[in-house]
């Protein structure tokens, strides 16, 4: 899958595609559906699949002051665009000139000139260009074929369709295996091991710490997870803090993973990939350093089971 962030990087052979336009965080079930119909047109036309998505989110440009909620920044969500087939992945920057497009310059400028698109496939509620006031009728009086794809058969048990609020919910409650099923994949953090206090180190267990960043801030607690090192094949199991360490009132919430199995390496600078599977519990203030330390043992015989089961 080759990314582009520009119109006029656009290579000749990416013109003329099916595109499949949308947000795409989390990429869960319901943009699954999607993606495998425009991606069956792109194969029954012998065309390239493009998706056309915006950077950064448009609701971080409209409303900055919300606490993080991507569910996949930016390169997690290359990654699973990636994984469902995706030829050309198409990043255009969301600023306040963008927004402020109409839909019929949106049309224009976007689809017919820039992207010379063949077919066009969104969801069925697909909206677009200022205020929101270019629909799918808009699309096809401007002469394009497009496909509306309706979310049949993907609904949640309460009768919701999939969304990627409904993944975030469930996981700023601790839901795993509720966000997991929406999204039809395991959600999973991504980013550089970074040098922290050390106090991991000096008590015995070591961590590789990670920001959360722009990546949506789940239920804190301590979590049994995979973790997965950069150019690494292997998921190692770790227990694994998520939050702001109520012993030691860090600022911001982090990721701080003790890799188990005598793990022993320096990362730093490393890309880590961090898979929760099982929250163990909430963070906890303790009246003592022996007394973290013998729950984070604890944590560690916890995470070691719920892994091997």
């Amino acid at each position: 899958m080759k990314v582009l962030t520009q119109l006029d990087q656009i290579p000749a052979v990416a013109r003329g595609g099916i595109v499949a336009i949308g947000n795409f965080d989390g990429v869960h079930k319901g943009h699954q559906a999607l993606l495998a119909v425009a991606k069956e047109v792109a194969r029954a036309q012998v065309l390239p699949l493009v998706v056309l998505t915006f950077e950064p989110h448009p609701r971080k440009l409209f409303r900055p002051d919300d606490p993080p909620f991507r569910i996949t920044p930016f390169p997690l969500k290359q990654q699973k665009l990636r994984e469902f087939g995706v030829d050309y992945l198409v990043a255009l920057t969301f600023d306040w000139a963008f927004a402020s497009r109409s839909a019929e310059e949106f049309v224009r400028m976007i689809l017919q000139q820039g992207l010379e698109a063949a077919h066009i496939v969104v969801g069925e509620d697909f909206c677009f260009g200022q205020l929101r006031k270019g629909t799918i009728d808009t699309l096809r009086a401007a002469g394009l074929e497009v496909t509306a794809v309706a979310p049949k058969g993907q609904a949640l048990s309460h009768g919701e369709k999939y969304a990627s609020s409904a993944v975030r919910q469930a996981l700023r409650q601790g839901r795993l295996e509720e966000a997991n099923q929406i999204l039809g994949w395991d959600w999973e953090v991504w980013g550089e091991v970074v040098r922290g206090d050390q106090r991991g180190r000096e008590l015995g267990y070591p961590t590789a710490n990670i920001a959360l960043g722009e990546a949506l801030h789940p239920a804190y607690g301590v979590y049994a997870c995979l973790a997965q090192i950069e150019g690494e094949d292997r998921w190692w199991p770790s227990a694994t803090n998520i939050g702001i360490r109520p012993m030691f009132e860090i600022k911001v919430g982090q990721v701080e993973a003790h890799i188990l199995e005598g793990f022993d390496r320096d990362i730093y600078g490393k890309i880590l990939r961090v898979k929760p599977v099982r929250r163990l519990r909430g963070e906890a203030k303790f009246n003592s350093l022996e007394d973290l330390c013998r729950q984070i043992s604890r944590d560690c015989d916890d995470s070691l089971r719920v892994l091997a089961a």
